[in-house]
């Protein structure tokens, strides 16, 4: 049976290690052309390291098709050169799943406004960057996914990673916009939100060491993977959030409620005077749901 992947050309930035790694040999093994990007170096940043030649390497090893690409996504012309790479060796880009991505963990009273931005570059303007490049692609051929990795700690928190948060967060919103442009031309775009034993999650203060290169079974980063083919796939559904961890699969969704009108004579007294109407959830519904349904007219 012929994979529906069969073909196509995937990029996977930070794809030397972890998440990225597990995605590019799953789409490799399904019959995909894969450009890994990864600059190599530390969870902190810098890069120096054979990573993605690795990666590479693993997948013409096991009869798939492959090309590094070691630039870094959070400078404009080394977010454009992967695209350029994949154009230039595959002829074209039908996927791309964004997962590069740095710590720099510390509570935000102690946090270095540069921790703020290095993080916020490489995860908000990194992911930006690449998909600005591969957009143009996408849009003239009428056709491409796109996966942005955000996380539980941008969707729910989590102590001393304000930085970290804000980029992943990020992602919902520059996801929400891409799905109603990228409508017209077959364009879906969602959002990951992951859970696995990686060399980034083996920083994060207070976590039981762990051996990142043979993770417990339940913590694999493979086991994230189908969600990601899925967000890929050519029903893939756009403007959504998926989680995954352990082989444990749900969906996040903001959701808005009915809300009270007060019109023009709305006044802090009245807005007091209607708060549990205001807060009242018993009706909510997805805000995505929502939206299509307002664009329909129905």
């Amino acid at each position: 049976m012929v994979s529906e992947f069969e073909g196509k050309v995937v990029v996977i930035t930070g794809a030397g290690g972890g998440l990225g790694k597990a995605h590019a040999l799953e789409f490799a093994r399904r019959g995909a052309k894969v450009v890994v990007n990864d600059l190599g170096g530390s969870v902190a940043g810098g890069g120096d390291s054979d990573a993605a030649d690795l990666v590479v390497a693993e997948i013409r090893d096991s009869g798939g098709d492959a090309i590094a690409n070691k630039a870094s996504v959070s400078d404009r012309d080394g977010a454009s050169s992967i695209i350029k790479d994949a154009v230039d060796t595959f002829g074209t880009v039908d996927i791309l799943v964004n997962n590069a991505g740095i710590l720099r963990d510390r509570s935000f009273r102690k946090m270095t406004l540069d921790d703020w931005d290095i993080v916020m570059n490489v995860h908000m303007n990194g992911t930006a960057y690449v998909t600005h490049a591969a957009w143009q692609v996408m849009y003239e051929k009428n056709y491409g996914r796109i996966v942005c990795t955000s996380s539980g700690s941008g969707i729910w928190g989590n102590f001393g990673q304000a930085n970290y948060g804000a980029a992943k967060t990020a992602m919902v919103g520059f996801m929400n916009v891409l799905a109603l442009e990228g409508a017209s031309h077959n364009i879906r775009i969602n959002c990951l939100a992951p859970g696995a034993a990686t060399r980034m999650t083996a920083t994060v203060p207070g976590r039981p060491p762990i051996d990142v290169d043979a993770p417990p079974p339940e913590r694999a980063p493979s086991l994230v993977t189908p969600a990601v083919l899925y967000m890929c796939s050519e029903d893939a559904p756009t403007g959504r959030i998926f989680q995954a961890m352990g082989g444990r699969f749900s969906q996040a969704a903001m959701y808005t409620n009915p809300g009270v009108e007060l019109g023009t004579e709305a006044s802090f007294e009245t807005f007091c005077d209607n708060l549990d109407t205001i807060t009242d959830m018993s009706a909510a519904e997805d805000g995505v749901a929502k939206r299509a349904r307002q664009r329909s007219g129905g």
